[in-house]
Order: structure tokens, then C-alpha cells, then sequence
């Protein structure tokens, strides 16, 4: 049964929990990083940083607000890197957990027309081409585990579980939210298997919190484009 995070936004302290079992869960180095005024580090997502927990201070009603928002793929239901892809040995998803999932194949693809389909800019590339990013922890989950940010995190933000389930319990958390943010939404909850709540506008805590649909355009556009110059050769293209 296709499986799916429940992130809710308004109880993250911004501990970073998740971020550090990401990393050590799949072995990942450390990242050499320098101070820019802000907790958030490193400062962006990575090859090596596939969980990263956004932090933003925002002016809201004239209270400074501390908006934290742990960054991760969104294991589209439909995902445009996926159909861009066209390989199912380089980008395929799980049929039993609806995890999408990059291989090292991936090198033989155009890595940034992948990038640029993504709707939410997830996708990191390193210098051979080859990408990389969450993969739900897809063989814990294959052995009755949790993903490891969820099993990490201490204020139950993250929640894991069978698709229905994590919707209940997000529409359920909503409509206690909404009692003190009316304008609290979930993010994208039918097209994602990442389902964020957020009590405030979602640009406020990044730009890529809610789709940019104009980047999956930008993605295919491209792919088009090339098959185009290839010509009669186009059927050979694995982008």
C-alpha cells in the first residue's frame, strides 16, 4: 500500500533531527559549510544533503516568526522527473510504497532537464551527471521500519504511514490549526506523498514549498527541444 509523510510545520522546533539521521542512516559526508547569518546549515539541499530543515524569521502580524520547514522530496504521485526520465533503470517508483527512486543510471541522463521538471527543485546533481535525493528510506520501510527522520524526530512533526492514514490525520490536524492560523493549508496533499501543513503562506517559507508548475514546463520543454535536434535519432535519446 502506497505510503506517505504527514510534516506538520506548526509544532517543528527546528532541531535538526531529522536532517542528522538522513545523513548518517545512508552514510553521507558532512558538508564543509561557513556561517551566513542564519541557523540553517548547510544552506541548501545537495548530492550528500538529501533532508534539510528551512529556517526563516518573518514579520507576521507584527510578531517575528520563526518558520522552520524540513525540505525533502515529494514522491510525487505523478512525478514529472519520472516521466521525463523515460528509464526505468535510471528513475522508477515503487509500486508497493510509491517511493521514486534514482539509481546511478541516472549519469546517462540530461540531468538538468530532470532538475528543471521538478516542481518543487529537489533533484542535485554531482559533477558526472549522476542524481541523487530522498529516497524515503525505501529499504527500511521494505522491513517494516520507519523512515529514519521520522524515527529521529522528537516532537512527533513527522509522521509515516499508509496513504489514507497520513491524510486523515493531516486533515484532522488541520481543522485544529485553522482554530488559531485561519489561514493554515496542506500543501499540495493530492499530488504528493509528502504532505506538509503549514499555518502561514507557504512562499514565506520557501519559494519551492508549493508547486512551480512553470519548472516541470521548463523541464519538458526542454526534453522536446532536444528530441527535436536529434531528429530521426531521437528514439536512441535516454532523457
Amino acid at each position: 500500500m502506497e505510503k506517505s509523510f504527514f510534516i506538520d510545520t506548526t509544532i517543528c522546533t527546528g532541531c535538526r533531527g531529522c536532517q542528522i539521521a538522513c545523513k548518517q542512516w545512508h552514510d553521507l559526508p558532512a558538508e564543509s559549510t561557513k556561517n551566513l547569518g542564519t541557523f540553517q546549515n548547510p544552506p541548501d539541499l545537495s548530492f550528500v544533503t538529501y533532508k534539510l530543515v528551512r529556517m526563516k524569521e518573518e514579520v507576521i502580524d507584527n510578531k517575528l516568526n520563526w518558520l522552520f520547514f524540513p525540505e525533502q522530496c515529494r514522491h510525487c504521485i505523478e512525478a514529472p522527473c519520472l516521466q521525463i526520465a523515460e528509464n526505468p533503470k535510471a528513475i522508477y517508483k515503487d509500486s508497493d510504497t510509491g517511493a521514486i527512486l534514482y539509481t546511478a543510471k541516472t549519469s546517462d541522463l540530461d540531468a538538468d532537464a530532470i532538475i528543471e521538471s521538478c516542481p518543487y527543485n529537489i533533484p542535485r546533481k554531482r559533477d558526472d551527471g549522476t542524481l541523487a535525493k530522498c529516497d524515503m528510506c525505501n529499504d527500511r520501510v521494505h522491513n517494516g521500519l520507519k523512515p529514519a527522520c521520522v524515527t529521529a524526530c522528537p516532537t512527533g512533526t513527522m509522521q509515516f504511514g499508509d496513504r489514507q492514514e497520513m491524510l486523515d490525520m493531516a486533515n484532522k490536524r488541520l481543522a485544529e490549526v485553522k482554530a488559531k492560523f485561519p489561514n493554515a493549508s496542506l500543501l499540495n496533499p493530492d499530488d504528493v506523498n509528502v504532505i506538509y501543513l503549514a499555518a502561514h503562506d507557504p512562499k514565506l517559507y520557501y519559494e519551492y514549498a508549493v508547486a512551480s508548475n512553470n519548472r516541470a514546463e521548463k523541464g519538458i520543454s526542454r526534453k522536446v527541444a532536444l528530441r527535436k535536434m536529434m531528429g530521426p535519432f531521437a528514439s536512441l535519446m535516454r532523457v
